[in-house]
């Protein structure tokens, strides 16, 4: 007889650090269908809608981060108040102070809570005392909701924007759930608008939205978790156990790992914002096809990029002021980008090899903006394609190595053992062993190198075929994901930003 355990409902309404709640666990599928079914039957009204998937984004953002939920409410108030006085402000220094405290609040907070152990660790090792690191959790998400709501103001203080008139709109826009944790990081001016329009969700967002839910599950909790657990870590774990060989597939595993878990993410969120009746902006475009370092970045976290160039660089001065200035900013940037990412001087060294190769790449492209044009129309050649594509794409796998390891003694191991213990004959034993690990990366790298147009022609068929052949393919992919998953459900990598 089925039996209805109360006790064991209520649990999941309180934080458990352990059990976040993620897009690739069974509960959020269960609770995500029940809240489809409340949606869709208010999704024609304005302020139940809103309400109610502001108050259900709180409720997703408590269960991955527990109390400091407090903070998004914290950060949504001081925000919404301070954008209401920069646009009703006549004075051009109030405008200006304005904008500081919300500087001052929003980085103030990152700050806190991801580089006051950084800070304090720096300051210990130039004083030759043992370092003991504070007991500071980073909340989920924070480097996200930050920088989106950091956009809405900036945009209100530059005059690109007008401010929401109630609070309860804002608070919508800065929580909304599919992209709340790990982005994309969507801009005010691009969500906000969407936000007065019905909601519409047509046969061809639909399809879309089942499309890139599958392919990005798929993604996260196939490929990328099953080469993590059952290769990739190992070897970042002790580079020393292991041959050059295993180390250099290690660091070619974990490009694809990142990409198929972040991508995977991405099109998750993207897929569910459509299923709502939002559009949010590509996140991901088939990076590592790039052919050179500058493309990589017009492709890679595209909403992160974007955002520090409109935000960051150009608020630095940009090309304003000559290409020495304008290179000298590319580089605090791509430093400051690296240190966003993480506390610590891998990430910072990660961002400092991309900002120089940005550099390098431009002194050296030899053509001005208007050549570039015209030289893009023109087909390259396939080959030198291939081989800036292989240059660029080795270049940025020699970068992830600092941004996986551990320790900075970590990448040193794995690149000595990949430069000095390479033993390229035990490559066939290699694949022997791994052999799962080695199949999934082959498949993995395959979807990534997949023509644009086919996969747009897979998406065309999945839209245009009938519902019960959409059920079919989720049902498909979740089957798969039973079957490959490990004992516990694995967060996504870019939970820890």
């Amino acid at each position: 007889m089925f039996h209805f355990d109360i006790h064991k409902l209520l649990k999941q309404f309180v934080y458990n650090p352990a059990e976040p709640l993620i897009f690739n666990s069974g509960f959020f599928l269960f609770l995500f269908t029940a809240f489809l079914f409340v949606y869709k039957n208010i999704s024609h009204t304005y302020r139940p809608k809103l309400t109610f998937v502001t108050l259900f984004s709180l409720y997703f953002y408590y269960k991955s981060s527990g109390g400091y939920f407090i903070l998004l409410v914290f950060a949504t108030v001081i925000d919404y108040t301070l954008a209401h006085w920069i646009h009703q402000s006549k004075e051009k220094f109030e405008r200006k102070f304005y904008i500081a405290v919300t500087l001052l609040v929003n980085l103030g907070m990152l700050g806190y809570f991801k580089y006051t152990n950084f800070l304090y660790e720096s300051f210990f090792w130039n004083s030759n005392t043992e370092f003991q690191p504070l007991d500071i959790f980073l909340p989920v998400g924070v480097s996200f909701f930050t920088f989106q709501s950091l956009s809405y103001t900036i945009d209100v203080y530059r005059g690109n924007l007008k401010p929401v008139d109630n609070i309860l709109d804002y608070a919508f826009f800065v929580s909304f759930f599919p992209q709340l944790v790990a982005g994309p990081i969507v801009r005010a001016s691009d969500f906000i608008p969407q936000m007065y329009r019905p909601t519409v969700v047509t046969e061809q967002m639909f399809g879309r939205a089942v499309f890139l839910i599958g392919c990005g599950l798929f993604k996260k909790a196939v490929i990328s978790d099953y080469i993590s657990i059952n290769f990739i870590d190992r070897v970042f774990d002790a580079p020393s156990l292991y041959s050059g060989i295993e180390n250099l597939f290690a660091v070619y595993g974990y490009a694809l790992q990142i990409y198929c878990d972040f991508s995977g993410y991405s099109d998750m969120a993207i897929g569910i914002a459509l299923l709502l009746g939002f559009h949010f902006p590509i996140n991901f475009d088939s990076p590592y096809q790039s052919r050179n370092i500058t493309e990589f970045w017009r492709r890679w976290h595209i909403s992160l990029s974007s955002w520090l160039r409109d935000y960051l660089y150009i608020s630095l001065g940009g090309n304003r002021k000559g290409k020495l200035t304008a290179y000298l900013n590319q580089m605090i940037t791509m430093v400051l980008g690296g240190l966003w990412h993480g506390a610590s001087w891998r990430f910072i060294i990660w961002g400092a090899l991309h900002g120089i190769a940005l550099i390098v790449h431009k002194l050296f492209r030899g053509w001005t903006e208007e050549d570039r044009d015209k030289e893009e129309a023109v087909s390259p050649r396939k080959t030198s394609v291939i081989i800036n594509t292989i240059i660029t794409f080795h270049f940025v796998c020699f970068c992830w190595i600092f941004f996986r390891a551990s320790s900075m003694p970590v990448a040193m191991d794995i690149i000595k053992q990949i430069t000095h213990h390479l033993s390229p004959e035990i490559f066939f034993e290699f694949v022997v062993g791994y052999k799962a690990v080695f199949v999934l990366m082959i498949i993995g790298y395959v979807m990534h190198f997949m023509p644009r147009d086919f996969e747009f022609l897979l998406q065309e068929k999945l839209t245009e075929s009938p519902l019960l052949y959409k059920a079919a393919f989720m049902l498909s992919i979740i089957l798969i994901v039973i079957q490959t998953k490990s004992a516990g459900i694995q967060p996504f990598i870019y939970f820890q930003f």
